[in-house]
C-alpha cells in the first residue's frame, strides 16, 4: 500500500500480517527520507511502526482514545490518520507539528511535549467514559523511561486502586532520550528475561479448569501462583498495583501484538501490555545509537546518517556552560552536576565521564532533581542543575518550596531559554522569567556572550549566594574569547554597551545583537540611543534605573520571553512604585503560545528584529518630541 494513499485508520483494517509487514517497510522508508530533510524524532518513531499499525488495526480511533506519552513517537499515527502529505512541512513554520495536536486531527485526543502525562490523562478520559455510561477503549502508550517520572507512578497507583478499564501499552526500548537509569530500568531488564511466566500461568489455569472441582483447585492454587510469580518474575510490581500484566511481547511481531491486544480487551480492569521494541529499527545509524543522538535531530545525509550542520563555528551554549562548570568542579569536589535525563542535550556527557562521583542523572524526574539539589546544598555542596526552561516548569513547586524558601545556594542552568524553533509551543523557553523572578530570594541572569557566561558561572559558585538561575539560549555562542574568569560579574549591575541621549533600550542575551545593529542604523539617521546589557533580570540595577529616570528619556525593554510578568513588567513596576513618570515601551511575546518554526521566522512574526527595533525607537522618539 502506498503510504500517501492512507487517509484513515480504516484503510489498514483488512490488511494481513504479511501486508502489514510490507507497509511497515514502506513507512520506515518514508520517514527516513522525510526526516532527512526536516529533521525530527526519527529514532523513537522507527521503533514503533509495527506497534502503531497494530494499535490502529485492533482499536477504532478516534472513538477509542490513543494517548501518546510525550508525543514525539506519533509520526506513524499521523501518517495513518491522513497526514502523510504534510510531512514535507514537519516541524516547519505553519506546518505539521512534531507532536499530537488537537487542532490538526480528531485522532489527536491529547497533546503533550513533556513526559509521563499519558496515564493521568487516560484516567481522566476513562472516568469521563464511565460516568457518562459510554463504551470505548482508552489506550495510553508510555515509554519505559517515562515511568521514572513521578506523575506516571501516581497515576498507576490510582488506576490500579480503582480497577479502571484501560489498556496500557508500555513501549520498552531500553532508552528514552538518553540511556535510562535507575531501579525502574533495572526492573524492566529483568522482566525482559522472563518470557515464560504468563505462558505458564495460562497453561496452569487451562489445566486446572479441566479437572473435576477445578475452580476450587484454582482458588487453592492462587497462593502457589503468587509464590511462582515472586520466584520467576521480578515484575510483580504492576500486578501488585492491581494491573494485569501481559508480556513481554515482541513489538515488531504483528501476531504477538494482535494476540496481546485482543486478550487485553477481554479482561475487566486495567491491563498493561509490555512491548519490547528497537529504537531506530530499520535504519542502522539510528539503531546503533547508544547515547541518544538520534532521539531528535536536524537534517541528515541519507546514506551516511551524517548530520547536516549549520555554519556556526562557535561551541553550543550548552557546551559552553557545562565546560565552565566542569572546570570549576575539577578543582572543587563540592560542585556537582544534576540532570533530569538530559546529559546529551545539556552537553554533560564529558562531565559524566570525567567526574562520575560528582554527576547525577536522575531520570525523567525534574521535581526530584531540584529537591535533591536542595538536600546537597543544605549539607555544604554546590549543586548545578542543568535543566531546559520548558522542563523547569515541571519543578516550580520544588524551586519555590524547597530551594528559594530556604535560600539554598543552588545554581540552575536554564537551557533553551527563549525560542527553540522546531519543537514548538510545548518547548519554547519563554515562561521561566515570570515564574522565577517573583520568588523572593532568586537571582536570574542571562549573559550576552561566552566571556560573560564564564564570569557568571565563576561568580555564581564563588561570589554569590542563595538560589541563582543562569539562562542561556539554544544554539551556538558568538565566538567571543573568554578572558580571566575570576574577574566575575558585579552582582546586580548592568552594563552600558552604547551611550546615547535620545532613548534607552534595556535587554539581555541574544536580542542584544540585533539591538546593536538597530543602534548603528539609527545613529546614521541622527538618533542616538543608549543600549544596556541588563544581564541581571533580577535583581534590577535600580541605581541605573534611578539615573535613567532623572535623565527623562524614553525607555524600551526587549525580551525573548512572555511579556506578562516579565522583565519589562518589572521595570515598569519599579518606576511606577517610585512615582517616576518614565515612558516605557515593552517588546516581547504577547499573551499567546508560539508554535514551531525557524527562530528567525518566529522573531519576525512576533516583532523582535532589527527592523522592528528601528521602527519602534523612531516612533518613541517622535512621540517624545511631539509631547515636548
Amino acid at each position: 500500500m502506498d503510504v500517501g494513499k492512507i487517509k484513515t485508520p480504516s484503510d489498514i483494517k483488512s490488511l494481513s500480517d504479511e501486508e502489514l509487514i510490507q507497509l511497515s517497510k514502506e513507512i520506515r522508508k518514508f520517514l527516513i527520507e522525510k526526516c532527512a530533510v526536516t529533521g525530527g524524532h526519527i529514532g523513537a518513531n522507527l521503533g514503533v511502526v509495527e506497534l502503531t499499525l497494530a494499535l490502529h488495526k485492533h482499536f477504532d480511533s478516534p472513538k477509542d482514545k490513543l494517548i501518546f506519552d510525550v508525543g514525539h513517537q506519533a509520526y506513524i499515527h499521523k501518517i495513518l490518520t491522513g497526514r502523510a502529505d504534510q510531512f514535507d512541512q514537519l516541524r516547519q513554520h505553519n506546518g505539521l507539528s512534531g507532536f499530537p495536536k488537537r487542532s490538526e486531527s480528531e485522532h489527536d485526543v491529547w497533546e503533550a511535549g513533556h513526559s509521563s502525562t499519558s496515564l493521568s490523562a487516560a484516567m481522566g478520559m476513562a472516568k469521563a467514559r464511565d460516568i457518562m455510561g459510554e463504551s470505548y477503549h482508552v489506550v495510553p502508550i508510555i515509554g519505559d523511561g517515562a515511568l521514572t517520572g513521578g506523575m506516571a507512578l501516581e497515576a498507576l497507583n490510582h488506576i490500579g486502586h480503582d480497577k479502571t478499564n484501560m489498556t496500557i501499552i508500555l513501549n520498552d526500548n531500553e532508552m528514552s532520550i538518553a540511556p535510562n537509569v535507575g531501579a525502574m530500568h533495572n526492573m524492566f531488564g529483568r522482566l525482559r528475561t522472563n518470557q515464560n511466566y504468563n505462558r505458564a500461568k495460562v497453561d496452569i489455569d487451562g489445566f486446572l479448569s479441566k479437572l473435576p472441582g477445578g475452580h476450587k483447585l484454582r482458588d487453592s492454587a492462587d497462593r502457589i501462583k503468587d509464590s511462582l510469580k515472586y520466584l520467576v518474575v521480578s515484575g510483580v510490581f504492576f500486578e501488585e498495583l492491581g494491573i494485569k500484566y501481559i508480556g513481554p511481547v515482541d513489538g515488531h511481531s504483528f501476531r504477538e501484538l494482535g494476540e496481546a491486544i485482543e486478550t487485553s480487551k477481554r479482561i475487566n480492569g486495567p491491563v498493561l501490555i509490555h512491548v519490547i521494541t528497537k529504537k531506530g529499527k530499520g535504519y542502522e545509524h539510528a539503531e546503533n545509537d547508544k547515547i541518544g543522538t538520534w532521539h531528535g535531530l536536524g537534517p541528515y545525509k541519507l546514506d551516511t546518517g551524517e548530520q547536516i550542520k549549520g555554519n556556526a563555528t562557535a561551541p553550543s551554549w550548552s557546551q559552553l556552560m557545562s565546560d565552565n562548570v566542569m572546570a570549576l568542579a575539577e578543582k572543587d569536589k563540592r560542585i556537582v552536576a544534576i540532570t533530569p535525563a538530559m546529559p546529551v542535550g545539556s552537553k554533560l556527557t564529558k562531565f559524566q565521564q570525567q567526574l562520575p562521583d560528582q554527576f547525577f542523572d536522575v531520570g525523567i524526574a525534574e521535581q526530584h532533581a531540584v529537591t535533591m539539589a536542595g538536600g546537597l546544598a543544605a549539607n555544604g555542596m554546590l549543586p548545578y542543575v542543568a535543566i531546559y526552561s520548558t522542563f523547569m516548569q515541571r519543578a516550580y513547586d520544588q524551586v519555590l518550596h524547597d530551594i528559594d524558601r530556604q535560600n539554598l545556594h543552588v545554581v540552575f542552568g536554564i537551557d533553551r531559554s527563549g525560542l527553540v524553533g522546531a519543537d514548538g509551543e510545548t518547548h519554547q523557553g519563554v515562561f521561566d522569567i515570570p515564574f522565577l523572578t517573583h520568588l523572593p530570594n532568586m537571582t536570574v541572569m542571562m549573559p550576552k556572550d561566552e566571556d560573560e557566561a564564564a564570569k557568571m558561572v565563576y561568580s555564581a559558585f564563588n561570589d554569590y549566594s542563595g538560589p541563582l538561575a543562569i539562562r542561556y539560549p539554544r544554539g551556538n555562542g558568538l565566538g567571543v574569547e573568554v578572558t580571566e574568569k575570576s574577574d566575575g560579574v558585579p552582582y546586580g549591575k548592568w552594563e552600558v554597551l552604547r551611550e546615547g541621549q535620545d532613548a534607552a533600550i534595556l535587554s539581555f542575551g541574544p536580542t542584544l545583537q540585533p539591538i546593536l545593529e538597530a543602534q548603528e542604523i539609527l545613529l546614521k539617521e541622527g538618533i542616538n540611543i543608549e543600549v544596556v546589557n541588563a544581564r541581571f533580570i533580577k535583581p534590577l540595577d535600580t541605581e541605573y534605573l534611578n539615573q535613567l529616570s532623572a535623565r527623562g528619556i524614553p525607555v524600551m525593554t526587549v525580551e525573548e520571553s512572555i511579556l506578562t510578568g516579565g522583565f519589562g513588567s518589572l521595570v515598569v513596576s519599579y518606576f511606577n512604585d517610585n512615582g517616576d513618570e518614565v515612558p516605557v515601551k515593552r517588546l516581547g511575546i504577547q499573551d499567546e503560545y508560539i508554535e514551531q518554526g525557524e527562530v528567525d521566522l518566529l522573531l519576525q512574526e512576533i516583532g523582535l528584529t532589527t527592523a522592528h527595533f528601528v521602527d519602534e525607537i523612531k516612533q518613541m522618539v517622535q512621540n517624545e518630541k511631539t509631547e515636548d
